[in-house]
Parts: structure tokens; sequence; C-alpha cells
């Protein structure tokens, strides 16, 4: 059995627009945290901490050392995160939209598909064309509940600025023809599913076109589908005969959640 990772980090450090940032609370500032905020929990404990007492001193640890803290302040678009019917809109096909912790676990652990689209260039349109060309010439019939991973190639600008301006979108015809054939959850290994925004928002501008304004995303307030966005080492699959594992991670209330989306060849 071999295992591919599917996923891009959460990464501080990566060129991102939106605010992302992780606190890293050391071992040694670790024992500093904790007793500041176990000792501010009352107003008496408040005035010991700055008379300089403590609960726990760094002598009577191991190494003089606590326990590490991430705190981690990011947007559930950041990172590979699969996106869920709220995300769209507040109803789906006349129905409350489910939310990402509503997302059916058996649709999250299916076969896999990829769908090689690497030749499309960037503000290009994939289509449903281009899937019916490319399963004949893999000789596969696509099944209910597969899911179908587009590979762009795009993850290999990730941490750029062009990871967000030079990329191919999923047209509506597309995933018409998915969700003919029973498909669910697709994903890709760009940063989203419709155009650059930057790219969509001048264009709406210019026309007053509606429907050129995050059509896919929007999409799902009519049909019911879920999809994945930020994938990354595509490249690295065959086109069938493997499994797609991508369970959300249980979060109140969003209209998206992180993965670590994996295949198991």
């Amino acid at each position: 059995m071999k295992i591919v990772d599917l996923s891009l980090p959460i990464d501080d450090t990566a060129f991102e627009v939106h605010n992302l940032s992780i606190e890293r609370i050391s071992h040694k500032e670790g024992i500093k945290k904790f007793n500041r905020l176990i000792m501010s929990k009352t107003f008496l404990g408040k005035i010991k901490y700055l008379l300089g007492k403590r609960i726990i001193k760094e002598d009577e640890l191991p190494d003089k050392e606590f326990l590490s803290l991430e705190i981690v302040h990011s947007p559930v678009h950041i990172g590979t995160h699969i996106d869920s019917l709220y995300h769209y809109g507040s109803y789906c096909q006349g129905e409350p939209s489910l939310m990402s912790e509503d997302i059916p676990l058996e649709l999250c652990y299916q076969d896999g598909v990829k769908i090689d689209v690497s030749y499309k260039r960037p503000l290009e349109l994939i289509t449903a064309f281009d899937i019916e060309d490319y399963l004949k010439k893999i000789n596969y019939k696509l099944k209910p509940l597969d899911i179908v991973l587009f590979y762009t190639g795009s993850d290999k600008l990730f941490g750029t600025k062009k990871y967000f301006t030079d990329y191919p979108a999923i047209d509506i015809s597309s995933i018409d023809y998915l969700l003919d054939r029973g498909v669910i959850i697709f994903g890709i290994d760009t940063m989203g599913i419709d155009l650059p925004y930057k790219h969509m928002l001048k264009k709406y501008l210019e026309t007053k076109d509606i429907n050129l304004f995050y059509p896919a995303h929007f999409y799902g307030r009519k049909r019911k589908f879920f999809h994945l966005e930020r994938l990354a080492n595509l490249e690295g699959l065959p086109s069938f005969g493997f499994k797609v594992i991508c369970f959300p991670v249980k979060i109140k209330k969003t209209g998206a959640s992180w993965v670590r989306a994996v295949a198991i060849l």
C-alpha cells in the first residue's frame, strides 16, 4: 500500500490574500503562559502573579521545559479544504444548506479518478468535453460516488502571487457532467473552482453580467455537490485504481473545513 499526500499546508510564510498567522509558544515560554493564565483567573491570583509568585517553576519541570502550544488564526479556506453547500448559499434546491460538519462521511472515502487537464492555460475553462475526452482515452466510465480530481499542476505555484492569478477554472458544464453520473465530490489543485476573483470582478464591472461572478460556486445553490480546493501532488496518481480520503475537520457551523486529503494506492 502506498499513501500519497494530496494536501497543501497552512503556511504562515506563504503568500496569501487572507490574513493568516500562527502564534508559536515555545517550551520555555509555555511555563510563563501557564502560570499567567491559571493565576489570572482570580483577583488574588493576579496580585500574587504580579508579586512574583508562581504555581510551577521552571526548575521543577523535566529539562526545565513545559509543553509547546501553537495558536492558528486562519480562514477555513486556507490550506487544503472542502467547501460545503452552506458556502455557496443559505439554501440548496430549496432546502437549508448543509454545513461542513454535516457532510456525510461515507462520501469522503471513495474510489478516485484523476482527470489530467494540465494542458489548460490560465483563465481557460475545464468543460464537460474535456472530461469526456479524457475518460475515453483512459477507457473509464464514471460511477456514482467516485471522487474526481482535476490535475492542472497549479499547486506548484503555491507560495507565490501567481497561485491566485494563473489557473484554469471549472465550467458549469463539467459540474453537470459529474453530477449527472452520480459524482458528488470533486476537487482541483488550484485555489478555487472559479476563475481568479480579480478577473471575475473585472469582467463583471465591464459587463454587469452577474453570471460571470462566481458561477461555479453559486451553482451549488441549484445542485448538490461538495468540492475540494488546494489539492496537491496529483501528478503522482494514476488515472484511476486508487482510493481518496478527504474527511473534514469537525468545526461547528462553517461553510468549509480543512481536510488532510490523501490517496491510497
